[in-house]
């Protein structure tokens, strides 16, 4: 009997993974590590300090950098609430509706954002704004990491939709209850693990975007990644290392609740 094929086995694949694995964190590891430097240089060590960090909080520049934390945070929210709730309507069409006319050009609309460059989409987003007159700043960030945001919170949920039998909104609708009710009193609560998942996921791609917010921003209004950035072309400073490791380690836990969410929703029936 023929083996299954098992692509840890093939001859380089271990040795190809650690390398995409040491080119991948080996930067992100140096600059968490530097980051607690108590030197002025980002190449010298000084020895181990937090002097960075309270400077990120108190230092000079520390309002810019609150400011563009709470434009961010407030961005990522917002866009993560909308586009699950999108995402949640789209999934009930997909896959509770049976098969309609266009339900596969549907499906490739829904999950273009993942196969179009971001750098295209951002410049597609900044061209129709300007055509249809409408002003960048806080609101166009926010439109555009809503529709950037839907596949990545559709992903998770219709996973989790996709697991759980029609049959029990069906045995609810029999016992009288409205389409409405079978869906609020018993598939949300069966799919809540994947909805938890698409948010999570949604709030940190959102929080994390530079490109598309970098393109329709506007002038007057900064999101974290943007004021980094700016900062960074002004010179690399030690602060920046310990904003970009706050923001690292934000990113790692969102991802990782998004990953055992997901997991337990899986293991749940």
């Amino acid at each position: 009997m023929r083996k299954p094929f098992d692509i840890k086995r093939y001859p380089g694949f271990f040795p190809i993974t650690c390398l995409c694995l040491f080119l991948l964190y080996t930067p992100l590891i140096v600059v968490m590590v530097y980051s607690f430097n108590d030197s002025n240089s980002i190449t010298n060590w000084g020895g181990m300090s937090l002097r960075w960090y309270e400077e990120v909080f108190y230092g000079v520049e520390s309002q810019k950098f609150k400011k563009a934390a709470f434009n961010s945070l407030s961005i990522a929210i917002c866009a993560a609430i909308t586009a699950t709730t999108l995402a949640v309507c789209a999934a009930m069409a997909m896959l509770r509706t049976g098969v309609f006319r266009g339900q596969t050009l549907s499906f490739a609309l829904i999950n273009l954002p993942l196969m179009v460059p971001e750098i295209v989409t951002a410049v597609a987003t900044l061209v129709f704004f300007s055509a249809i007159g409408f002003k960048t700043g806080y609101a166009s960030i926010l439109i555009a990491h809503i529709v950037f945001c839907i596949p990545f919170a559709y992903l998770p949920i219709a996973a989790r939709m996709q697991s759980v039998d029609a049959t029990y909104e069906q045995a609810a609708q029999d016992l009288y209850a409205t389409r409405f009710e079978a869906f609020r009193l018993v598939l949300l609560p069966l799919i809540l693990p994947g909805v938890i998942s698409g948010f999570l996921l949604a709030f940190i791609i959102s929080l994390d975007d530079f490109i598309i917010t970098n393109f329709v921003k506007g002038a007057g209004i900064e999101t974290l990644p943007t004021a980094i950035f700016g900062s960074v072309k002004q010179g690399i400073k030690p602060s920046i290392m310990a904003i970009s490791t706050l923001l690292l380690l934000l990113s790692v836990v969102f991802v990782t609740l998004s990953y055992f969410v997901g997991r337990k929703g899986q293991q749940t029936p």
